[in-house]
């Protein structure tokens, strides 16, 4: 289950969608998130349509895609769960104090699709743009900020560095859970209650395992003479191109087609 998490992991491709400029993809990333809470109904299949392409433009392989939402399942159904039995509405199902009304129901589907495509969409981001990328497009978008003393680069380097430590502390946990069941350690056995109480003993190795890597980093760029975002350049600068012109236009329409048919045909 650990390994099935894809966000902050890096799939490498030769694909469109990994040649674009990280910015294109951090803007492409937030219209897709505005337009699901844009879209209402028949607005969805626009949605659909337009994360099949993306997906396809990515090259990376859907089934590796759709491990991602097997983490997300228990919250998901909790979620749909919640909004079908507390939302108001014409009453199909009753039973003492609980209920499941029509538009609860069609409020868990929303909220359903939505998740779904929220974790979908975020997760190309970081599948399609190395760790590097990453934190040169944040600069870069947030390089307004400086104005207003804000440490721009430092907050890109941390938000980076955050992605990139998930894969590798799923990878140490399993490393500690494996290490442990062959000490004779059960995570499967039991309720709910019983895996939870199960996990504790993880979290110490897995705190130490963690404070060691950072103590490591830190270490690391120290003895690199690395000294925050003042007066550093970059190897590779960050410089838009053709295609990354076409994507925002792209990404324009898409967002002005969202708006328009919410508005005018309640989409």
């Amino acid at each position: 289950m650990l390994r099935d998490i894809t966000i902050g992991q890096y799939y490498p491709a030769d694909s469109v969608l990994h040649r674009l400029d990280p910015r294109v993809k951090f803007v492409g990333t937030i219209v897709y998130i505005i337009s699901l809470f844009v879209f209402q109904n028949w607005g969805y299949l626009l949605g659909t349509a337009f994360l099949i392409a993306i997906i396809v433009l990515s090259k990376v392989p859907f089934s590796f895609m759709i491990k991602g939402l097997k983490t997300i399942v228990a919250l998901l159904i909790f979620t749909m769960v919640l909004n079908a039995f507390l939302t108001p509405g014409t009453i199909l199902w009753q039973w003492k104090f609980l209920h499941v009304t029509e538009e609860g129901l069609i409020v868990a589907a929303k909220m359903g699709i939505r998740l779904v495509y929220l974790i979908l969409g975020a997760s190309i981001l970081t599948l399609t743009t190395t760790p590097n990328k990453l934190t040169d497009g944040l600069e870069a978008l947030f390089k307004p900020l400086k104005a207003l003393h804000v440490p721009v680069h430092e907050i890109a380097m941390m938000m980076s560095i955050a992605l990139r430590f998930i894969p590798i502390l799923l990878e140490e946990t399993d490393k500690i859970m494996k290490a442990q069941m062959a000490r004779g350690a059960d995570f499967e056995k039991g309720g709910l209650i019983a895996k939870i109480k199960a996990m504790v003993p993880l979290l110490v190795p897995l705190f130490v395992s963690a404070f060691r890597r950072a103590n490591d980093l830190a270490l690391a760029m120290e003895a690199r003479c690395y000294h925050g975002g003042d007066n550093r350049t970059q190897m590779n600068p960050l410089k838009y191109e053709r295609r990354d012109h076409i994507a925002y236009i792209i990404l324009a329409v898409y967002l002005a087609a969202s708006i328009i048919g919410r508005v005018l045909f309640k989409w």
